[in-house]
């Protein structure tokens, strides 16, 4: 055999014992083949690890699962595998995830399969808790697949035989209405499905706002990091839902356009894109609805579309002589956390039973919610009946907030002191309105300054505006389709009824109070019931008083003492 025939066998042999050797990435792989690889609707893949004991869910390119899979190799081999090795392991892994294997649904500490609810109680055992219309249970091997972040603390088993009421004494809501409306909020956060209130909770120094706070997320969510500050932006505030359950902002001093309008979404549901980072066309897209805590010193909502899904809880300052120290506070909480979440878990299951039986008269805003309640109250800490009271009493107090903090609701009253009815354009409305206003408001940021604007805000406080008796209505007349608004006083606000109040008393600011027995004729009515307002701004007192007020005499002397207390 020649020289060059040698050669090129021992080049053949050579090849076939390189095809032979198995690379660490083929090793890498093979280690990884009893575990379940799934993908997410969103696109993002994990991994269900059967540890012997227990199963573990992780996303593909965690440092958890990436850690898992090189203790693995290094058991075997005894050694740690290359980086490349690790990299082209993780990505064929994460193709297998995405093309062969299932998709399904991933969730963060409250999940729901087949009418029952599942919560992910976070500890090192990844056990959780099944409850249904039946009652609850600790399961060991939850059927849904839950994701942990690392800020997630774990809940302590729940045990039965406890009662909400023992909470009371850890919140600091001395009213029943606050009080009923926090469980609700807590009910509430237990389920998977919203839209959620955002309980706000408002008072000055020393009110515990913030312990309130963090007793709420320790029962349904807790952290390690349970309050936080305001994000900088629409991403931060993204990443933040997508890493809890519930979201906690702490201190706040008043809530900028943006975040208002991302807490709505939070609370309702709504999406948010971006574009993924270190490309060029690929986007990350957030799709979340969670529950959501406020808590500040300032009146922190004041936005219409807020407003309508807050609940405001006003906490008074704790005296110092009922201060207690903060180590036995948390103590005696943590001592009592059990037995308060069975109790809420109770709450849950007859929620779950009794939900789709509920029927109430009226559907107020965030209906689901209220309904949800309501279907709980059975073994809540009230009579029946005392939720609805509760909302619709803090829903009255949203609503005269949001209107006092609106200049052009306040005008848009105003107006129609002298007149029930108004029609006009919207350049119209914004010269009449100025009339009714001072100067220093006209020339505020606040203030409309184009009809255009004057449109869009009347069109934000139409909803609350019609809550209090006054319509508002945009419409197109004539044959050039000429854009008019229409503002008039409700029917029931000028028979003297009050749509919120179940007294059938209208209250509004430069309204007299009347009820339904008032038997005068409606013109002697209409005209009685307004009262022209009074302007600290000269000139347009002059020329209020120069006109004519066709103002019925008010027969008995409560009404004249109404009508001398009425302030505009």
């Amino acid at each position: 055999m020649s020289n060059i025939e040698k050669l090129a066998k021992l080049q053949s042999d050579t090849e076939d014992k390189e095809k032979e050797k198995v690379t660490q990435a083929q090793v890498l792989i093979a280690l990884a083949a009893d575990i379940e690889l799934f993908h997410a609707p969103d696109g993002d893949c994990y991994a269900t690890i059967n540890t012997g004991t227990h199963c573990e869910t992780w996303p593909l390119k965690s440092k958890a699962f990436r850690r898992w899979l090189l203790r693995r190799f290094y058991e075997m081999q005894d050694k740690p595998p290359g980086a490349q090795a690790m990299q082209d392991a993780l990505a064929v892994l994460e193709a297998k995830a995405h093309f062969n294997g299932p998709e399904l649904p991933i969730h963060i500490r409250v999940a729901e399969l087949n009418g029952n609810i599942y919560i992910d109680l976070c500890n090192e055992t990844w056990a959780g808790v099944e409850v249904s219309p039946e009652g609850w249970r600790i399961v060991t091997d939850p059927p849904v697949k839950f994701r942990r972040t690392k800020a997630m603390m774990s809940l302590p088993e729940p045990e039965t035989g406890g009662s909400i009421a023992e909470l009371r004494k850890f919140v600091n809501l001395p009213d029943d209405n606050g009080w009923r409306l926090l469980v609700a909020c807590l009910v509430a956060a237990l389920r998977p499905r919203g839209p959620y209130p955002l309980p706000v909770l408002q008072g000055e120094q020393g009110s515990a706002k913030s312990t309130t706070a963090k007793v709420f997320r320790a029962l349904a969510d807790p952290s390690t990091a349970p309050l936080r500050t305001t994000p900088r932006d629409e991403r931060d505030l993204a990443i933040a839902t997508r890493n809890a359950w519930i979201l906690a902002f702490d201190n706040l001093s008043g809530v900028p356009v943006w975040l208002s309008d991302a807490l709505c979404r939070i609370s309702t549901g709504g999406g948010f894109a971006t574009r993924e980072l270190y490309s060029n066309e690929e986007e990350v897209i957030f799709d979340f609805m969670r529950p959501v805590i406020l808590n500040g010193i300032d009146e922190i909502a004041t936005r219409h579309d807020l407003l309508d899904r807050c609940v405001i809880l006003n906490l008074p300052a704790i005296p110092e002589k009922c201060r207690q120290d903060e180590n036995k506070f948390w103590d005696s909480f943590n001592e009592a956390q059990p037995r308060i979440f069975g109790a809420l878990l109770d709450a849950v299951a007859v929620a779950l039973r009794n939900v789709n039986t509920v029927k109430l008269d009226r559907l107020p805003r965030m209906a689901d919610f209220a309904k949800w309640v309501v279907a709980a109250e059975e073994v809540l800490p009230w009579e029946p009946g005392g939720f609805m009271v509760a909302y619709s009493s803090n829903r009255m107090d949203a609503v005269e907030l949001a209107l006092e903090a609106d200049v052009v609701a306040v005008a848009v009253k105003s107006l129609l002191v002298q007149s029930y009815t108004w029609k006009g354009t919207a350049t119209e409305l914004l010269t009449e309105l100025e009339k009714h206003v001072k100067e220093q408001t006209r020339k505020s940021k606040t203030w409309p300054k184009t009809a255009r604007t004057l449109g869009n805000r009347l069109r934000r406080c139409a909803t609350f505006l019609r809550q209090t008796g006054i319509d508002m209505e945009f419409e197109r007349e004539g044959r050039d389709r000429k854009r008019v608004i229409r503002i008039s006083m409700q029917s029931s606000a000028l028979n003297g009824q009050n749509v919120l109040n179940t007294d059938k008393t209208l209250v509004l600011p430069g309204l007299k109070t009347r009820t339904q027995n008032d038997e005068s004729d409606e013109n002697d009515r209409i005209t009685s019931v307004f009262k022209p307002p009074k302007y600290e701004d000269e000139d347009i007192a002059d020329n209020n008083d120069a006109k004519k007020h066709n103002l019925s005499k008010v027969s008995s002397d409560d009404e004249a003492e109404s009508l001398k207390e009425l302030t505009i």
